[in-house]
């Protein structure tokens, strides 16, 4: 990169390029859905045998190829587009401070040195003082501000204006250097080589790819998505972009696209499918427990979403399922939904709480307590979805056990994570209320466990929960307040749910967990085995005012009791995960009350009286 180079760069053949590229995507995408769609099928409905089993693995094969082209085309598309974008500016500032030179009749060399002709005039020989050449300095000049004519003493007014634009000129030029060499390494990392086999391995290379060219388009990526602004002026500004314009973010920066509060779930959804292959392909070739452990649930979640995908061509009760967020960030990130959250009238979202991460626990079973709240509610409604939100990271069971709290893992004892969670939970939940196409969503926000910490945390940022109409509280530890009305949605729109055989929920206060360690030697755990002994008389448990208490003032519906922690050989909590299933040896009176609730029917809850 130099001047000429600079000078003779036209970005839009750059933007015409980048059409080129992601017309290539749209082709292969297209031919991938055909494979898949139509020719497979009709293979597979026709023909058995060895030679149809043949043609089926070479039909695979295409297309995997096609899906690896239209994906590294989409990169390359954006690439190609940030680099043009990037690349206009300190073009512009060059022919700019060209202009002014020619303006002024100063010769500008290839080098972007400036030749100046005399003037002024000398005080002793009352001659013109001469002309002479400058060389910019790319630390004396900032683009926005005037010349820096510190150290500049001449008294031929030509230097200083010399300077100037020789200052202008090679601020462009390393600046444009800086672009070029940033895309251009990028971009040689997408060439594929000759005779390339499409397997894992280069599923993981595309990963690697995909953040390339993120890092590579930062800057462009800062100026064009409103990464900073509220889901609902996403929403706008997602409304406002052609369709090639909107074709080309999911292609070319599918990670930023699915996982951007305010853009449309079906978007998210088609945008994180593709985001998961990726990930998939990242993870496969990485070591370690976490891997792994992210590895198996993404491979469960995927199964799911194929399996939900072949249920509903048989029943079209099954509601479908929505991948509107996956990352390996932290311990994982996750939002599910069953049902479509932009046209269903009633929606909720879900936090899990103490243990949750992206594994194949939550795949199997946090996932499935979006389902079963989903199936339940459209039968009373079928205007209905739920989402299970994991977009924060939870306490985990991996420290060793805590002499005074009986706790594995200090953080559930601390409101901290919680605290820190919900934001993001607040920023989802105003990209639902953002994207949904009903003037007056019915939102639903349902806090289990820790969660429900998360919950409370939420309502007490800045303007509470966004778009928020109800709030459900299962096996709650407390929320932070001590009075549902403090929760910004009216006491009579807060529902707890609590067993009686739920630990959880009868956890102490830090007073009673005191006393607890002093008479029986442990924290919350052994006040809880040694009952009323060290009860304080006063409603509180762990973080705050007991949920199901008068005192708390919130409206408890009815739950089954559960079976007792430990002496029922089920564990230590189990009570405390039934509260979303329906099955008959679970919890179907929690799981039909939640499902009215959500469905915007309390009429049909059955309530339960106050501790």
């Amino acid at each position: 990169m130099d001047l000429k180079t600079l000078k003779a760069i036209k970005p839009f053949e750059y933007t015409e390029a980048a059409d080129g590229y992601r017309a290539a995507s749209d082709m292969a995408d297209a031919a991938k859905e055909r494979i898949d769609k139509q020719i497979t099928k009709v293979i597979q409905g026709a023909n058995e045998g060895e030679a149809a089993e043949a043609a089926l693995r070479q039909l695979k094969k295409l297309s995997e190829n096609f899906h690896y082209t239209q994906v590294e085309c989409g990169l390359v598309s954006g690439a190609l587009n940030g680099f043009s974008s990037e690349i206009a500016r300190p073009r512009r500032r060059l022919l700019e401070a060209l202009g002014d030179a020619e303006a002024l009749s100063y010769t500008v060399n290839a080098d972007g040195s400036v030749v100046y002709p005399p003037g002024g005039k000398n005080e002793v020989t009352d001659d013109a003082i001469p002309g002479g050449t400058i060389t910019g300095s790319t630390g004396r000049y900032t683009p926005g501000l005037g010349p820096d004519t510190s150290g500049l003493h001449s008294a031929n007014p030509h230097r200083a204006k010399a300077q100037y634009i020789a200052d202008r000129i090679a601020h462009a030029v390393q600046e444009a250097t800086e672009i070029d060499d940033r895309y251009s390494k990028a971009l040689e990392k997408l060439k594929a080589a000759p005779g390339l086999t499409v397997n894992t391995k280069t599923w993981t290379d595309v990963a690697a790819d995909a953040d390339t060219v993120s890092s590579a388009a930062s800057e462009y990526i800062r100026d064009q998505i409103p990464l900073d602004k509220s889901p609902a002026d996403r929403k706008k500004w997602w409304d406002g972009l052609s369709d090639e314009e909107r074709d080309e973010y999911k292609r070319a920066f599918p990670e930023i696209i699915g996982n951007l509060d305010g853009i449309p779930s079906a978007v998210r959804d088609e945008v994180n499918r593709e985001n998961l292959n990726i990930l998939i392909g990242k993870l496969s070739s990485e070591d370690g427990d976490k891997a792994k452990t992210q590895l198996d649930a993404l491979k469960s979640i995927q199964q799911q979403l194929q399996e939900n995908a072949a249920k509903q061509l048989v029943d079209p009760k099954e509601p479908p399922m929505y991948l509107l967020g996956i990352s390996d960030q932290g311990l994982g990130r996750a939002a599910v939904a069953f049902g479509n959250p932009d046209t269903s009238k009633n929606v909720s979202a879900y936090v899990p709480g103490l243990g949750t991460a992206l594994d194949t626990a939550f795949a199997q079973n946090d996932v499935k307590r979006a389902y079963d709240t989903a199936v339940g509610a459209r039968d009373k409604d079928p205007s209905s979805a739920s989402i299970v939100w994991l977009g924060y990271d939870a306490p985990q069971l991996s420290a060793p056990l805590d002499p005074v709290t009986l706790v594995s893992d200090t953080d559930v004892m601390s409101a901290h994570k919680a605290e820190k969670g919900a934001p993001a939970y607040n920023s989802f939940m105003g990209g639902i209320a953002a994207t949904n196409d009903h003037k007056d969503p019915h939102l639903v926000a349902i806090g289990h466990s820790y969660g429900s910490r998360l919950v409370g945390a939420a309502t007490q940022e800045p303007g509470g929960v966004p778009g928020a109409d109800d709030i459900i509280l299962l096996g709650s530890p407390g929320v932070g307040v001590d009075k549902a009305e403090d929760l910004g949605v009216g006491k009579d729109h807060v529902y707890v749910g609590a067993a009686e055989n739920d630990p959880v929920s009868h956890l102490p206060s830090k007073q009673e967990a005191m006393a607890g360690s002093v008479f029986f030697g442990g924290g919350p755990a052994a006040v809880y085995l040694a009952g009323d002994i060290a009860d304080q008389g006063d409603d509180d448990i762990w973080f705050g005012k007991d949920p199901a208490s008068e005192a708390f003032g919130a409206r408890r519906f009815e739950v089954l009791d559960g079976p007792m922690p430990v002496v029922d050989g089920q564990g230590p909590t189990p009570a405390h995960s039934n509260y979303f299933n329906p099955a008959q040896d679970k919890d179907p009176v929690s799981a039909a009350n939640i499902a009215a609730i959500v469905a915007g029917r309390p009429d049909l809850v059955t309530w339960d009286k106050y501790r």
